[in-house]
């Protein structure tokens, strides 16, 4: 299984960026994939989520200003962060709750993270 995240950098507060996580070896049909955020120091925290019903959920902090995305075809999953503030700062980790190809049971998969700066 491998959930690979991109599309992380330095942007200035107000700013925007969109990170995308490609996966390989989960059904992803069915799976449910998330964003979660670790910034130094802190807990890891989700961020948004996105069932495979297309359900959104998001954070409080965050609702309004990031929109999470699936794409059934390129199997991957995005996070358009817009208006980021100084406090977005963060590691961002895909993960899926999935199945893996050929079993029936779900579990829990990260990807390597993508460091988010936000400037003031």
């Amino acid at each position: 299984v491998q959930l690979q995240a991109s599309g992380g950098g330095l942007v200035q507060a107000g700013g925007s960026l969109r990170l995308s996580c490609a996966t390989s070896g989960i059904t992803f049909s069915s799976a449910t994939m998330n964003w979660f955020r670790q910034a130094p120091g802190k807990q890891r925290e989700m961020v948004a989520t996105i069932t495979s019903n297309l359900k959104e959920d998001y954070a409080d902090s965050v609702k309004g200003r990031f929109t999470i995305s699936r794409d059934a075809v390129k199997r991957t999953v995005n996070l358009e962060m817009n208006s980021l503030k100084p406090e977005d700062t963060a590691v961002y980790y895909c993960n899926a709750l999935a199945m893996r190809w050929g079993r029936s049971n779900r579990s829990n998969y990260w990807g390597q993270g993508t460091q988010v700066t936000v400037s003031s």
